[in-house]
């Protein structure tokens, strides 16, 4: 009995050990499973928390390079721009800045010139980028494109100087006049002739000051605040009566047509400015004894009516290089004809915005020799009335409205209202 018991204890000790190293052996096996390996810290890179939040909000493009300056995290915006291609930050001094903030931790910044890639176009694409340390292994790139900034500080720039040149110009007529007069004291003669110039100096300085309050207003104010329907004929008799002055001068013969029955949605002031400009255009570049025709029609779109003016003048024309440049400011097709004129260069940019900023558009027809056709379209004040009421946020739109690339031809339905023109004295 005795040598039985032995072996059973003998038999159940064994067992209890034997458990015992099984479980130790589960054990220390899961702890090695979850112990990370060499090879796991380097194939999945994690964000800190919130970080991705973060970046899915900054209007920057935004990359996360790892420390095998592998992307680990683009915005969209960093693919747009052409900085990601095929998982690998592509632009190489940012590339380099990265493995330099890793290196040090410093935080860098530099401003570089890219190539545009797709567009065919040789203007460079201008960008900020800024590279600092995300956490211990992670390198955080931010890229803001100046590109638009920095075409509107060329813009700026550009406005500056031929404001200041413009200005100088009568000024400085203005102040060797004076002096003539004052030289010319003892002959009446001389004295009325350097007066007559002194009037033309100032009248052509007076202009170039109201058009630049003008063109200012344009661009700043919302003309839809204080609009009202608005009379086409009512446009047109105003601009005809501007204009009639120096219209029988030259002999012209001014035409209207169409225009009966016809309103247009905005404000009075700034499309009698807008119209007035085009009908003095076209007087001005017209030869003696020619005719100006201002014919209006309605057109009818899924969007709403649209109301289309068009002036058209028997003048000298515009080449095809000219017509894309002749609504930039202060830009003329022939200075020396302009400064005869008294032309400030600035009413086809005044004409340009109002028409955008009503929601409606600019376009020109010409042919060298043969004359212009400048025409506006814009909303009818019906249409335009409602779809303002009905969706406010239109009117933001209408300011960033293209100007249309589709000529407008003497041979259009806009031409064929002159038939049986309305002639003014």
């Amino acid at each position: 009995m005795d040598v039985n018991a032995a072996v059973a204890a003998a038999a159940a000790i064994a067992g209890v050990l034997t458990g015992v190293i099984a479980m130790l052996a589960f054990r220390w096996s899961e702890r090695d499973l979850k112990r990370p390996t060499r090879t796991s810290l380097h194939t999945d890179p994690v964000l800190p928390p919130g970080v991705d939040t973060v970046l899915s909000v900054l209007r920057s493009s935004a990359v996360v390079l790892d420390e095998g300056d592998a992307v680990v995290k683009a915005s969209s915006a960093a693919y747009a721009l052409g900085l990601v291609r095929g998982g690998k930050l592509s632009v190489e001094p940012m590339l380099q800045m990265a493995r330099d903030t890793r290196r040090d931790g410093e935080i860098r910044q530099v401003e570089l010139d890219l190539p545009r890639r797709g567009t065919g176009r040789g203007e460079a694409l201008a960008v900020s980028a800024r590279v600092a340390p995300l956490g211990s292994r992670l390198v955080l790139l931010l890229v803001e494109d100046l590109t638009e900034a920095r075409r509107i500080e060329a813009v700026r720039r550009d406005f500056v100087a031929n404001v200041s040149h413009e200005l100088k110009t009568p000024v400085g007529a203005l102040s060797l006049l004076s002096e003539a007069v004052m030289d010319a004291s003892d002959d009446p003669e001389a004295v009325e002739r350097f007066a007559g110039r002194m009037q033309i100096e100032a009248t052509r300085l007076t202009n170039l000051v109201q058009e630049l309050i003008d063109l200012s207003r344009v661009q700043n104010d919302d003309p839809l605040e204080d609009a009202e329907p608005v009379r086409v004929d009512e446009l047109v008799a105003e601009a005809i009566d501007r204009c009639r002055h120096a219209a029988g001068t030259k002999q012209i013969n001014m035409a209207a047509g169409g225009t009966e029955d016809l309103s247009i949605w905005g404000n009075r002031g700034q499309l009698a400015a807008a119209l007035g400009n085009l009908v003095e255009n076209a007087v001005n570049y017209s030869p003696a004894r020619t005719r100006v025709g201002i014919a209006a029609r309605r057109l009818t779109a899924p969007g709403g009516d649209h109301i289309e003016i068009a002036v058209t003048d028997q003048g000298i024309g515009i080449s095809d290089k000219d017509k894309e440049r002749i609504f930039e400011r202060f830009y003329r097709v022939d200075p020396a004809r302009s400064r005869a004129t008294g032309g400030t260069g600035l009413g086809l940019a005044i004409v340009k915005h109002v028409a955008a900023s009503h929601g409606g558009e600019v376009t020109v027809w010409s042919s060298e020799g043969q004359g212009s056709t400048f025409t506006l379209r814009l909303p009818e004040a019906g249409a335009a009335r409602d779809r303002a009421q009905q969706h406010p946020d239109l009117d933001d739109e209408a300011g960033q409205s293209a100007l249309s690339s589709s000529p407008t031809s003497p041979d259009s339905p806009a031409y064929e209202t002159l038939s049986a023109p309305e002639v003014l004295p």
